[in-house]
């Protein structure tokens, strides 16, 4: 199977559902183990950008940005091979983490893609398959995987439970999220990807790392990232504290 039709990451958030959280957020990037990237980190550009870097598309996949903006993107499974001359989706998170405006970005000017922003407590999902679309987000819990639109794969449907407990929980120890994240149980569906599980293992193309997002009703904020080797084991772990404005 071509890599662009591999089953890529998962993502669940709970975005201003519970009285004690602005945003609980946790999901997986599923890649190249050869793609070259840098861990998390606070971008030295002035940015004030949070987030790991793609050092082929020059983008990320997901992160934070310290003016109270946060933006996650997955690839979408079935499509053609991707268009070369396309915009990379990573550069598509990075605008908006940015000065970038959603109303701005032009959909057809990237290959398939599913993407949730939040912007001073505005919440968007973008799309461009099967056609361009652009929805307001509730308050509630909402979660990603590589389906058209937000198709409810059941490894979604597993982190956003993950999300729910640990929110409900009481707890500030982001353990169980991670475990969550790290579940390599896989599915019954008859639905072509969506039984692959939460953490993928594989030596050329796997789940490269696991990232947290909280937020708390006050914009007290921390975001994490667990890295991981073509086998599996882990090689980092790195944990970000900011702060939102509320």
């Amino acid at each position: 199977m071509a890599p662009y039709n591999r089953d890529m990451c998962v993502f669940a958030m709970l975005w201003r559902g519970h009285p004690d959280w602005m945003l609980v957020a946790a999901g997986n990037r599923d890649e190249l183990h050869a793609r070259p990237a840098e861990p998390l980190s606070r971008w030295e550009d002035g940015s004030w950008i949070i987030a790991g870097r793609d050092m082929l598309g020059g983008g990320t996949w997901l992160g934070v940005s310290e003016t109270g903006r946060f933006a996650v993107v997955t690839n979408v499974r079935g499509d053609a091979a991707p268009d070369p001359a396309k915009k990379s989706r990573g550069g598509l998170v990075t605008d908006l983490l940015g000065p970038g405006e959603i109303g701005d970005v032009d959909p057809d000017a990237y290959n398939g893609f599913n993407l949730f922003a939040i912007d001073e407590g505005r919440g968007t999902y973008l799309t461009n398959r099967p056609e361009a679309a652009r929805v307001a987000l509730k308050p509630g819990m909402h979660g990603l995987a590589n389906g058209v639109g937000t198709q409810a794969w059941p490894k979604t449907q597993a982190v956003q439970g993950a999300v729910r407990r640990w929110a409900d929980s009481g707890s500030d120890d982001i353990a169980p999220l991670f475990d969550a994240l790290r579940s390599e149980q896989g599915f019954v569906t008859d639905q072509p990807g969506s039984g692959s599980p939460v953490f993928i293992r594989d030596a050329v193309y796997g789940t490269r790392c696991s990232t947290v997002v909280l937020v708390d009703a006050q914009g007290r904020g921390m975001i994490a990232e667990r890295s991981f080797d073509a086998e599996g084991a882990v090689t980092g772990d790195v944990r970000v504290p900011f702060s939102w404005m509320v």
